[in-house]
């Protein structure tokens, strides 16, 4: 709640002072063709940046038992001296929930973390972009760990709570894909 709470800040500090902002939504075409659809959207926040959320999830991707949910705010500069225009660096995070069966082994937990992306912004017609970018980020992670048919449920219990059995974190690639971007205003 916090951190939506900050972001939401965050965002209408940014744009208060901003004139003839462009408002832009988008969607990344390889997240979809992986059964994992996005949204986001995008606004000028100066001259040369941009201030943008994507959502992402599925639910039993290709009848896989797995299901995720996820946001991805980031900041980015573009070089070009135009937002949403040419090459861009951005600076963002990441913050996912997940349930997923793989190898009769259960991983049900949260993800967060932060990094970078780089990409390249082209003009495809007056209102439509397309964006490819790609980054890495440190994500950690905070879950259940354990196999199907375990008595996870009464064998994991400390004072009552449900505690989870796994952390860590992971360097990993982040952000990579191709967007299609319309541009509202």
């Amino acid at each position: 709640m916090m951190k939506k709470t900050l972001l939401t800040i965050l965002m209408a500090a940014t744009t208060a002072g901003a004139s003839a902002q462009r408002l832009a939504v988008n969607t990344d075409m390889a997240m979809d063709l992986l059964m994992t659809p996005s949204l986001g959207v995008e606004m000028t926040v100066g001259e040369r940046s941009t201030l943008g959320l994507n959502l992402v999830g599925n639910h039993k991707p290709w009848g896989q038992t797995m299901k995720m949910f996820g946001v991805q705010p980031e900041y980015r500069y573009y070089f070009s001296g135009r937002p949403m225009h040419s090459l861009f660096a951005g600076i963002g995070g990441v913050a996912a929930f997940y349930d997923l069966t793989r190898k009769g082994k259960v991983y049900d937990g949260i993800a967060y973390g932060g990094g970078i992306t780089f990409g390249y912004v082209f003009k495809l017609a007056h209102r439509v972009n397309i964006d490819c970018h790609a980054g890495f980020a440190v994500v950690g992670y905070n879950r259940k760990e354990y196999y199907v048919g375990d008595n996870y449920n009464t064998d994991y219990i400390v004072e009552g709570v449900n505690k989870t059995n796994a952390h860590g974190y992971y360097l990993m690639p982040s952000r990579i894909g191709v967007s299609v971007t319309y541009i509202l205003k």
